[in-house]
């Protein structure tokens, strides 16, 4: 599996108890079925390594995992601070109008007085007051995805619609 095709739920903060656990720090955009995944891909050596969950439990964004053939703390302690994937075919489809915060990558987008603006780079900040960062030219625009700006997004012809305020452009 490729790490494109895959998208972050998490990374493994620590071990938990002598006999293999681990305990996981979730993405906010994990996917809240959680327990029903049965296998998870762990990135190893910049390579995606699959593996297969025998238990898992929660407590607020934590999880407590183990993982089959993981049976020692030791072994447990390898796989300290490996990132985890799902792929990408895994999560729901967005609803119309919302939006992954990979899938919107490469996306040109548009204002509505200032014209095309360049290509969303990446998302910033994307727990707390995410941003969509558009590269225009050499410079980049930091669009608050949370605000009223966005008017659109098109998803098949990978085109987001923005109104902004008169100023933000100049920030």
């Amino acid at each position: 599996m490729e790490l494109e095709a895959c998208f972050k739920i998490g990374y493994v903060q620590k071990t938990h108890g002598l006999k293999g656990e681990v305990t996981i720090a979730l993405e906010p955009g994990a996917p809240d079925d959680f327990e029903e995944i049965t296998s998870i891909f762990l990135e190893v050596k910049g390579r995606l390594v699959p593996y297969f969950l025998e238990a898992i439990s929660f407590k607020g964004d934590k999880a407590f995992v183990k993982f089959d053939d993981v049976n020692t703390s030791e072994e447990a302690s390898l796989l300290k601070g490996a990132s985890l994937y799902l792929p990408k075919t895994a999560r729901p489809k967005s609803k119309r109008g919302e939006f992954y915060n990979d899938e919107i990558i490469g996306f040109i987008v548009n204002d509505a007085s200032a014209g095309k603006l360049g290509n969303v780079v990446r998302v910033e900040n994307e727990e707390v007051n995410p941003l969509l960062i558009v590269l225009q030219g050499e410079k980049e625009i930091a669009i608050p995805i949370n605000a009223p700006f966005i008017t659109s997004v098109n998803k098949s012809a990978k085109k987001i619609e923005v109104d902004l305020p008169e100023g933000l452009l100049d920030l």
